[in-house]
């Protein structure tokens, strides 16, 4: 039985970038997440339909940040030296940061082919000549691809696998799709990264669920896999890789009891957990809210930094609009010149040499590249500018 501990509110399509034209057609959805004691699965009380999250004005692309870029490719290099595949599936495959480090087709030797419903980024691999099917993944994409290629060595999918409600039909699908000694590996945001730095904007419409490693072995097993190995990855604010076969070919590592130990620790099989996570988001709500008043008031010039989905979330939650930030700089050339979901904010191109000059402050609403960021932008930081960011408090950098 799933009980709610969380409500964020009414909140925009997370991706939804738009002009001030579309305002009136802008959808909103009631954003609150429940965990059920029966499955240990933390989940979204309502589902938003795939078809509008999903389609061919999806934005997010994985190969525009550096980091995620590196990470694909350590990925792809990874798993073909622990496993040698012949046929590799990627479900859900963006714009190709990942397949394109394999061959197009089989008899170039080890290749990779897979299944993205966003036909914008599907025709973007297509013309790299990757066979890419522009499907959602159910058992029937499985049953169409073992029909063209037979069943595969392995399926890899990242950051896929927790937008699916129904996951039970999703890994029955993969069951189906490998061969008998194949492996199923695959990662998505931790749930306890997101509870232990308070990152609630984790929580979105395409995020059905944030995953622990307790419900997903047990998920796993019911649907006929043996859970192997697991790796902690730093990706998108804290990720677990979780490597999955279909029977006991493989040694179960260590690294799976010790995951598991640590959410036990951590109390992520009790209710009253997630009661007091839903206390700590509110507190940040407040902190955040009284910062960018307090610096506001003392006449500085406020930006945000990255037009997320994690920072749709925070906006809408916490009330943050055009009177407190004046834009948001982004790369993402499809998002410069529309406006935030919700928010409505506008999004920049961020000028050559970095961050204008007359910026005091820039909200961090890809926290999860701070690194990367920091290096980027070591001018706006040498002349006295700051970041501001929540996780996994509310302060400045």
């Amino acid at each position: 039985m799933k009980k709610q501990f969380l409500d964020l509110g009414k909140q925009p399509i997370a991706n939804n970038f738009l002009h001030e034209d579309q305002y009136e057609e802008e959808q909103f959805f009631n954003i609150s997440m429940g965990y059920d004691s029966d499955s240990g699965l933390v989940s979204l009380m309502e589902y938003v339909d795939k078809k509008v999250l999903f389609n061919e004005n999806y934005a997010y692309k994985s190969s525009m940040s550096t980091t995620m870029r590196d990470h694909f490719n350590h990925v792809a290099l990874s798993l073909k030296v622990q496993f040698d595949p012949g046929i590799v599936l990627e479900i859900g495959s963006n714009d190709g940061v990942f397949m394109t480090n394999f061959s197009m087709t089989p008899r170039d030797g080890m290749c990779c082919i897979s299944v993205e419903p966003c036909s914008n980024f599907a025709e973007i691999t297509r013309s790299k000549g990757y066979t890419t099917y522009d499907k959602f993944w159910d058992i029937d994409t499985a049953k169409e691809i073992i029909q063209d290629y037979g069943q595969v060595d392995l399926v890899y999918s990242a950051n896929c696998m927790c937008h699916i409600p129904e996951l039970r039909d999703a890994f029955k699908a993969v069951h189906e799709v490998l061969r008998p000694d194949g492996v199923f590996v695959f990662e998505d945001p931790s749930l306890s990264d997101m509870v232990e730095k308070c990152s609630y904007d984790q929580i979105y419409d395409e995020h059905a669920h944030i995953f622990s490693v307790m419900a997903l072995t047990k998920l796993l097993s019911d649907c006929g896999f043996v859970t192997f190995k697991i790796d902690h990855a730093k990706t998108h604010g804290g990720s677990n890789r979780i490597y999955a076969a279909k029977s006991n070919a493989y040694t179960v590592s260590a690294s799976v009891p010790e995951a598991l130990n640590n959410e036990y620790e951590l109390k992520l099989d009790k209710f009253e957990t997630y009661c007091e996570f839903a206390d700590r988001v509110q507190k940040s709500k407040k902190d955040l809210v009284d910062l960018l008043s307090s610096l506001k008031n003392d006449g500085n010039k406020i930006i945000g930094y990255g037009a997320t989905s994690k920072s749709t979330i925070v906006f809408n939650y916490c009330g943050v609009g055009v009177e407190t930030l004046d834009y948001i700089s982004d790369t993402t050339e499809c998002k410069q010149g529309m406006m935030s979901p919700g928010a409505h904010i506008p999004i920049i191109a961020p000028p050559e040499d970095g961050i204008a000059d007359d910026i005091n402050y820039a909200f961090l609403g890809a926290w999860n590249y701070e690194e990367e960021i920091l290096k980027k932008e070591s001018v706006f930081v040498e002349r006295g500018g700051k970041f501001i960011t929540h996780v996994p408090d509310v302060r400045t950098i």
